[in-house]
């Protein structure tokens, strides 16, 4: 029995947290959860996306060390941690995994059937076979996609807004993402925005390299690069090639035009992560996957990096400009 200055004391916190935390000291086990990122755990821009998911379980009330236990994995794309991380992470019967993306959440189903996984991925979970529909997953796995296909319409015409002279465009995908559609979004509408659509599908970094730099033979070029953790990998080495071959490009992953990129539009990731701790959560009060629908991302930035605009002699619109979440002078 809890002691009227121990409840009062419980009060203290987090409003959301103080039900789990009295039947936590009641004798109710502590539930855990677990996390496999197929990031680098060094890297600081998906440290601070899942720090967004911490803080979006805190506020619903699940306290780390309290009365839930976070298991992480970051395996950063090495085929042997991919393979062992996840196996990892079953044993320790979690109540539900969090993954991200895409080849974490298959990594996850080779080993497991049964237990719930909340993913964020760059692509649609009903095309990559994930869930059954939208609405109804059906499965274990349900979550949120980090954008839609249409999306992609929008990168062309901002990339045409930026420099009006491109007139071909390369759209960089990894072997492992085809399925996206990415680049039949992009097709679809390039004949009316005067762009060729080319699409360069890669497997390394050698690839990349050998990718761009044929395409930068012929005038006229620009870069698409759609969300993709092979890219997201090699992101330097893609920035490096387009400074080197003055091509103007816009990104999907925000983290591009920090490092020195020209532009992106991409989803608010720590704001879809803080909304995946809600699924999360509704799992470990007995939801299942299977009736949480698929979610789409709601927030998106425009990133224009003026120094690199500069650098290649691009004058950014005002209405551009205007439109900017962010500017990096």
């Amino acid at each position: 029995m809890i002691r009227r200055r121990e409840f009062i004391a419980l009060l203290g916190g987090a409003a959301a947290a103080w039900p789990l935390a009295v039947r936590a000291q009641q004798g109710e086990r502590m539930r855990r959860i677990g996390v496999l990122m197929g990031f680098a755990e060094g890297d600081a821009g998906w440290q601070a996306n899942v720090a967004a998911l911490r803080a979006g379980l805190q506020e619903l009330g699940w306290i780390d060390g309290r009365n839930v236990r976070i298991d992480y994995r970051w395996p950063a794309g090495d085929r042997d941690r991919l393979r062992a991380y996840p196996a990892e992470l079953v044993a320790l019967a979690p109540d539900v995994i969090f993954a991200c993306p895409h080849f974490a959440v298959t990594a996850l189903l080779e080993q497991t059937r049964d237990i719930p996984i909340v993913a964020v991925q760059s692509g649609d979970l009903v095309e990559a076979r994930f869930a059954q529909t939208h609405a109804r997953p059906g499965g274990n796995v349900t979550g949120f996609t980090m954008f839609e296909a249409t999306i992609n319409t929008k990168y062309l015409q901002l990339l045409k807004d930026i420099a009006p002279q491109v007139s071909r465009v390369c759209v960089m995908q990894s072997a492992n993402s085809a399925w996206r559609g990415d680049f039949r979004a992009i097709e679809a509408v390039a004949q009316a925005l005067s762009a060729e659509p080319i699409a360069a599908i890669v497997r390394d970094a050698a690839e990349i390299e050998r990718a761009i730099e044929t395409f930068a033979n012929k005038p006229g070029g620009g870069l698409i690069i759609p969300p993709d953790s092979l890219t997201v990998r090699h992101g330097e080495l893609i920035i490096a090639l387009a400074t080197k071959y003055r091509l103007p490009a816009v990104y999907a992953i925000r983290d591009f035009v920090t490092s020195g990129g020209l532009m992106s539009y991409a989803t608010d990731l720590p704001d879809l992560f803080r909304r995946a701790a809600s699924y999360v959560d509704r799992i470990l009060r007995g939801e299942k996957p299977a009736h949480l629908p698929v979610q789409a991302p709601v927030k998106y930035e425009l990133v224009i990096n003026l120094k690199t605009a500069k650098a290649l002699a691009l004058e950014v619109p005002p209405t551009l400009l205007a439109r900017a979440d962010e500017v990096i002078e």
